[in-house]
Formats: C-alpha cells, structure tokens, sequence
C-alpha cells in the first residue's frame, strides 16, 4: 500500500462530517451544534470483505484493527471466507481470535435451480453461523426453490441489485416486487450507488422496502448517471444523513456495509476517510457509532 493511515486524519474527517451535520441549514437554530454522544447508535456500521478484494485475510484482519471495526460482510475472495469447509474453519478460527463478527456472506451468485447447489450455499452460511446471504444473481424463477432453504435454515435471502447494467435486479423495488409475497425472511440487500443510477431516491426506496431490508452496501458517487464516479463517503452527492435517519425510522436491525469498489490496490485512504464520515454524521446526530 502507497498510503499510510494517518489517525490525526481520520478523526479530523470525523469532526468535520459531525460539524457539518451541525450546521446544516435544515436544522433549527436550537439544534445547530453538535449534541454530546451520550446513545448507542441504531445503524451499525460494517465492511464487505470485498472492499480488500486484492489483499489476504491476515492483511484484510490487520486494516479491519487499523479502523477500530469488526462486522464484516465476509466473501469467498482472496482467502476471506472460502467455501472448501475446511479452509473455511481456518477463516473462522482467525475471524474469532481478533473478535472480529461475520454478519453477513456475500455477494453469493446462484446460477443452477437445483437443491445441492443452493444447499452448499446455505451450509456454507450455517457453518460460520451467518444470518443473511447476500445474492447477486438469483432467477425469479429459481425463487420458491430458495425460499425452500430459508425456511430450512432460518437464513435471511437478501437479494443484491446491481443497477442499470443488471438484467434482473435494477433497484431494491425490482426485488420487493417478486419477493413480496413470500416468506418474510426473503429480501434484499440495498446497494445505494446502484440504486441512486438508477433513477431511483435511495430514501424512498428504503421506506418501501421497508422490513425486508436485511443487508445494506454503502458507497458514494459524485454523478448518479455514472458507476465510474465512486469516491469515498462524504465526498459524493449520497445523502448519508438522510439515509441513517431513514433507517432509524425504519427500525433497521441489519448493517451498512461499506463496499469501496475503487483503488483495489490502495483502498485503505478512502475506507478511512469513509468511515470516518459516516462516524461524524451519527456523532452530529447524537450517536456514539457501532463499529
């Protein structure tokens, strides 16, 4: 890695997100400074492994320690989470010795509508005592096969939207829409950069989706008709402030992973400063963040 984390950086991004929050203009006069953090946050802050897509999993433990968190999004990457189970107890043993918790799995692609292809997937998430699968691909019709596997397991299903470029899952409302009639603990999992691309208020469709939004990926962009736009949180047009609150009002119990998908051989200035951000703004809100 070229960059070093500076820590006199890192809180500095904090206070600035905190103060910006304060002085918002939205705000009322009476509320126009930063209330002490005397509460425990509401939105829990995690990391999807793939963000460390080019680095191993002692390296991925080691940035994780560097950034004070430990939820993580696991994936089968690098050596993050493999599916071969004993490779995968090896994963877990090291995950357990720096406490760090696997909330999540993903993003996990179901290409075959046949019960041993969806069962290992389902054992693998078993295995590491995870509660929601991330999806990225699942047909519409393979659906009622996989609903099968959550009531089996008691495994929330979030299915992944990717945006204008997928030919299933444009937004979370695609989802909702074929998942809304089946069993509760099928839904999805809200990528707010491709959701924003396509046209759709990122805000609004978290009200809609409501109770089955298991699983949150969190990124910025500065032109919501680009993908190639990303930067870090807090330097894009991604309302973060409005996104947290919608997911307080929503009594969300899940995660917002943080998925930084540019610079795979330096990530670690952006997640830094993302981080950092996303911390300031539930700090302005009254919040001692999770993670």
């Amino acid at each position: 890695m070229k960059s070093i984390l500076s820590r006199r950086n890192f809180v500095r991004s904090g206070a600035l997100a905190a103060a910006a929050y304060a002085t918002s203009s939205s705000l009322p006069a009476a509320a126009q400074k930063v209330p002490s953090i005397d509460t425990e946050s509401p939105v829990h802050l995690g990391l999807a492994s793939y963000t460390f897509r080019n680095f191993d999993r002692a390296q991925l433990i080691g940035f994780m320690k560097q950034l004070n968190l430990l939820a993580l999004n696991a994936k089968d990457v690098k050596d993050h989470l493999p599916m071969d189970p004993p490779e995968e107890a090896k994963a877990l043993k090291d995950y357990r010795a720096a406490g760090i918790k696997l909330h999540a799995a993903g993003t996990l692609y179901f290409p075959k509508d046949e019960d041993d292809d969806i069962r290992s997937k389902f054992e693998y998430c078993k295995r590491a005592g995870i509660s929601v699968i991330v999806a990225g691909d699942p047909a519409p019709e393979t659906l009622p096969r996989i609903e099968k596997f959550v009531k089996e397991y008691d495994i929330r299903f979030a299915i992944h939207n990717h945006g204008p470029e997928d030919k299933l899952w444009h937004s979370p409302l695609d989802v909702l829409r074929a998942v809304g009639k089946m069993d509760p603990r099928m839904g999805c999992c809200i990528d707010v950069g491709h959701t924003a691309r396509t046209g759709i208020d990122v805000v609004q469709a978290i009200h809609q989706v409501g109770p089955r939004l298991f699983n949150m990926h969190i990124k910025d962009l500065t032109d919501f008709q680009s993908k190639e736009s990303q930067v870090a949180v807090g330097d894009g047009k991604m309302p973060v402030l409005r996104i947290f609150e919608a997911l307080i009002a929503n009594n969300y119990k899940g995660f917002v992973d943080l998925e930084y998908e540019v610079h795979a051989d330096d990530p670690m200035p952006g997640v830094a400063t993302s981080f950092a951000y996303m911390r300031g703004v539930l700090a302005g809100m009254g919040y001692a963040s999770h993670g």
